[in-house]
């Protein structure tokens, strides 16, 4: 479910959504020079190409198979760090670079991007001139915007000739409602709209019924790893990562841990991360006690290895755009437990084959699912090695060609 609006942003929130449709009918009525469409890139439009999160880490992914038989661009709305999160071939363009001095405009809000957005606090006047200016200067190819403020771009500002291809990372419901009232009116000019989950596939597939917009279903694929490190399904630790927000729901999970400490005294909890939950977290597992138990480890470069030093993975998430992390860890040869929660996991997990899922926030359930098995070496190794050929099937070699197919089917060629 969306966030809990503050008391500013309830006050504030209609002006703002206001100014933001006006300032976009403004910008759709200026007249676009007509130009012939040629074979022209790819271009996928990111928030911040330099930093962690995983549509960023997929994006790249993506467009590193797509360039071996097409042009790709990547360009960023922003710039904020020097050194990118994810190595990648590509060197991102970034049309607002944060790292000089705001200047006037840096210090207005932004109009086009919608306030409802969470991309919103980051972007000001000078990103929107810089955005306009990118949108208004493209030469067929296609347009690929990665969260719904810039799929609302896209389908309102995109030159004609330009193929557009919006994604949905996460769930109709899970958007602000002026934000999907928006995403109503706007995603019907969209030429396509990809998904993550075959729930999302039937939401948005009603709510773009009749409208000449395609809706694909393309999971997440795993990136590329030419010797993946893998759990040999000894160590006594439970992994778990993501950002540390109350989306994630750590919270609920060290308290499941609790009752895992409790009856399963060998086992440690090791959860890899950062963010603004961080504090909360700590005070959480101090005043359980937990301390020499469960660690909070920060962010890893190298996922793939912490996770095979661990035997099982918990998601303990309250929604889900669709849980990549989840296919990451069965790739790692871990047992996973997750929620069911809205949605992702139930499309990625068969209950007691490749996993065990637990009904949504179920803290006691969680804890029993874990409990069970790591007591049950034997029921631990057959669940993680079933995970692994679940996890075939979102290898690049899988996935790639469902890309392939789309743009082909939307470009004629």
């Amino acid at each position: 479910m969306p966030r809990a609006e503050s008391l500013r942003r309830r006050a504030l929130g209609p002006l703002a959504v206001a100014a933001h449709r006006a300032a976009l009918a403004l910008a759709a009525a200026l007249p676009h020079r007509r130009r012939a469409t040629s074979a022209a890139p790819v271009r996928f439009l990111l928030a911040h190409a330099w930093g962690m999160g995983g549509t960023i880490r997929t994006t790249l992914t993506v467009a590193e198979h797509l360039a071996e038989r097409h042009e790709v661009e990547i360009v960023s709305l922003f710039q904020r760090r020097e050194k990118a999160f994810f190595p990648s071939r590509f060197r991102a363009r970034a049309l607002d670079d944060q790292r000089r001095p705001r200047g006037l405009l840096g210090r207005l809000p932004s109009l086009l991007i919608h306030p409802e957005d969470y991309a919103y606090a980051w972007c000001s006047l000078r990103t929107d001139i810089a955005l306009l200016r990118w949108l208004r200067s493209l030469e067929g190819g296609v347009l690929v915007t990665t969260r719904p403020s810039f799929n609302l771009l896209a389908a309102r500002l995109a030159p004609p000739g330009v193929v557009t291809v919006g994604q949905e990372h996460m769930h109709f419901a899970s958007h602000r409602p002026r934000l999907r009232a928006d995403m109503r009116r706007a995603y019907p000019r969209l030429d396509a709209l990809t998904v993550l989950t075959t729930a999302d596939e039937r939401e948005y597939g009603a709510l773009l019924a009749g409208a000449r917009t395609r809706v694909e279903r393309i999971p997440n694929p795993l990136p590329p790893c030419p010797a993946p490190p893998v759990s040999d399904q000894t160590a006594p630790v439970v992994v778990a990562a993501g950002r540390l927000t109350r989306q994630k729901g750590f919270d609920l999970l060290v308290a499941a841990f609790a009752q895992v400490a409790a009856g399963a005294p060998a086992w440690r909890l090791r959860i890899y991360g950062s963010g603004p939950e961080k504090p909360r977290l700590q005070a959480q597992i101090d005043a359980l006690g937990l301390q020499d138990r469960v660690t909070l480890m920060g962010r890893s470069k190298r996922l793939e290895a912490a996770m095979a030093e661990g035997s099982l993975f918990a998601l303990s998430s309250r929604f889900e755009g669709f849980g990549m992390v989840l296919v990451e860890a069965m790739a790692a040869g871990l047992a996973v437990v997750s929620f069911d929660c809205p949605h992702g996991p139930a499309d990625i997990v068969s209950d007691g084959e490749d996993g065990l899922l637990v009904p949504p926030e179920d803290v006691d359930g969680l804890a029993a699912a874990l409990l069970a098995l790591a007591g049950d070496p034997e029921q631990r190794r057959r669940i993680a090695r079933a995970g692994r050929e679940t996890a075939r099937g979102y290898e690049l070699a899988a996935v790639g060609p469902r890309v392939e197919t789309l743009l082909a089917a939307l470009t004629g060629r």
